[in-house]
């Protein structure tokens, strides 16, 4: 199957699948009457002489210098050069392609001006598997992310390196191993194949995807952890949570008190009167997450469909508009938001972490998990990793739309720094699967010392954990099982085991 086109109807989902290659792209053929009908326009006005930045003009602190006719041709060219600047490793793969659909799919509205041959280009080059090698740093997220996406355009010119068939190879080379043209730039081509937050965009698309289905995990490991601890279970009875109202909250319990189905807790077993904080609000917590995820997910298809360029042509109404659409900071405050929520996530984890563990909270499990006291330590190195993590997320957590910084002779004098954004909640993300991989470990462990009958999610639960990682009868190093486990996380083993058993979780 393949995902069409259209500049209005993309979703978080299907960058995903294109990213990963999964999706085939076509463009809908009135996407590509659009672009032909901007093209037309944008001509004409060159024709004219019409005064357009960035077609005619130079750009940033150089907008007001006139360009002549033969500069007009050689402009585009440089325009990529010069701003083809990042540094540092290049982007994964899967963030590239993201960005290439992010980028074509703004083409598509047909506001952009650029020939249509360059947005079929990068199609071309999603479906035939050739990736531009993109430095992951460079952008500062206006206008938009410059410098990785003029990395990519490089390839528009034969030029810059790709990624084709497992191997790393000139940009002209892979074009030619995978049977696509190079088209070059003409007028408008260049600034028109880079000027938006679309790198930026791509991967914030994936987070949320993942974070979608991180939360889930999240509320199964607590699951987990609550009939491991003996938890009262009346704060996640779903009237409780609607009287306050908030949509988080209420998904968060039902979900978890699925999980709990069929266990002995909701039998009339002596608990507590009321649990810890840790334990009690975890609905909220997690709920609060779903909110902004939620949120984050609304302004990321806003960005997905919207135009992105400067200047955008409206060629029905034969008007070129300047303005700072690029302007990353609509994504990047809900993206600096996401991460810290999936921090505040970590943390409540770390926390029921600590009571599994700690024998004077654990409801009379043993001493860190452990049978031999003394000679064993169990799992109490597993937390000093969890902590190591969670300080680093906190650390990540630091808003980076608020730290803008003047750029071009002060011409860019506020920037969103979307991609300190976009790659600290990435790292955010990758810690977050560690640190519930290892409550996922631990909660195991202690529901291997209780003898009463558990929820059949948290069954579920127990028996995939236990095919990634063995019961801990005596000391071993953990780092296998912690990394094992952080891998099992991120491949969302649980939650295909627990939804297959128990059917799907809630999403919002």
């Amino acid at each position: 199957m393949s995902v069409i086109i259209t500049g209005k109807n993309l979703k978080i989902e299907d960058v995903y699948k294109i990213a990963y290659g999964k999706e085939k792209v076509e463009l809908h053929p009135d996407a590509v009457d659009r672009i032909k009908h901007c093209r037309s326009f944008i001509e004409k006005k060159i024709v004219e002489k019409e005064i357009m930045y960035g077609v005619n003009t130079g750009i940033g602190e150089f907008s007001e210098i006139v360009l002549n006719d033969d500069q007009i041709k050689q402009f585009q060219k440089y325009l990529i050069y010069n701003h083809s600047a990042g540094i540092g490793e290049p982007c994964p793969i899967e963030h590239v392609r993201a960005a290439m659909i992010s980028r074509i799919n703004c083409h598509a509205n047909g506001n952009s001006g650029i020939r249509p041959v360059i947005t079929q280009t990068y199609v071309d080059m999603l479906n035939k598997g050739v990736t531009p090698v993109v430095c992951e740093k460079g952008s500062v997220g206006a206008c938009g992310d410059l410098s990785p996406m003029s990395q990519i355009a490089l390839l528009l010119m034969g030029e810059g390196e790709a990624f084709y068939q497992g191997k790393r190879l000139s940009g002209k080379k892979a074009l030619e191993k995978a049977g696509i043209p190079i088209p070059g730039l003409e007028a408008r081509d260049g600034l028109g194949a880079i000027n938006g937050s679309n790198l930026t965009a791509g991967i914030s698309a994936l987070i949320v995807y993942e974070a979608e289905r991180f939360i889930k995990q999240a509320e199964i490991a607590a699951a987990m952890t609550l009939e491991a601890l003996m938890a009262n279970l009346k704060p996640y009875d779903e009237r409780l949570h609607k009287l306050r109202g908030f949509q988080g909250a209420v998904t968060s319990a039902s979900n978890i008190k699925k999980m709990i189905l069929g266990s002995d807790l909701l039998k009339g077993m002596k608990v507590k009167v009321q649990d810890a904080y840790s334990m009690r609000s975890t609905p909220q917590v997690i709920g609060a997450a779903r909110d902004q995820l939620r949120w984050t997910r609304e302004q990321l298809e806003i960005e997905l469909n919207g135009v992105g360029d400067n200047p955008i042509f409206l060629p029905d109404d034969e008007i070129v508009l300047t303005g700072a659409n690029f302007q990353g900071s609509p994504i990047s405050v809900p993206m600096d938001m996401l991460g810290a929520v999936i921090t505040m996530v970590c943390v409540i984890s770390e926390r029921r972490l600590n009571r599994l563990l700690n024998p004077a909270l654990s409801v009379g499990l043993p001493a860190f998990l452990t049978k031999g006291a003394g000679m064993f330590s169990g799992h109490m190195l597993s937390q000093y990793t969890a902590d190591m993590m969670i300080v680093e997320q906190r650390i990540l957590s630091v808003p980076a739309s608020i730290q803008s910084i003047p750029a071009a002779a002060d011409q860019e004098d506020f920037v969103s720094m979307g991609m300190n954004t976009a790659l600290k909640s990435r790292q955010i993300m990758d810690n977050a699967y560690g640190i519930l991989g290892i409550e996922f470990i631990a909660a195991t462990q202690a529901l291997d010392f209780r003898d009463f009958s558990f929820g059949k999610g948290t069954k579920a639960a127990h028996s995939a954990v236990r095919k990634v990682v063995d019961h801990l009868s005596e000391d071993r190093p953990l780092y296998d099982d912690h990394n094992n486990m952080m891998a099992a996380v991120r491949k969302r083993e649980i939650l295909h085991a627990v939804e297959q058993e128990i059917g799907k979780l809630n999403t919002y």
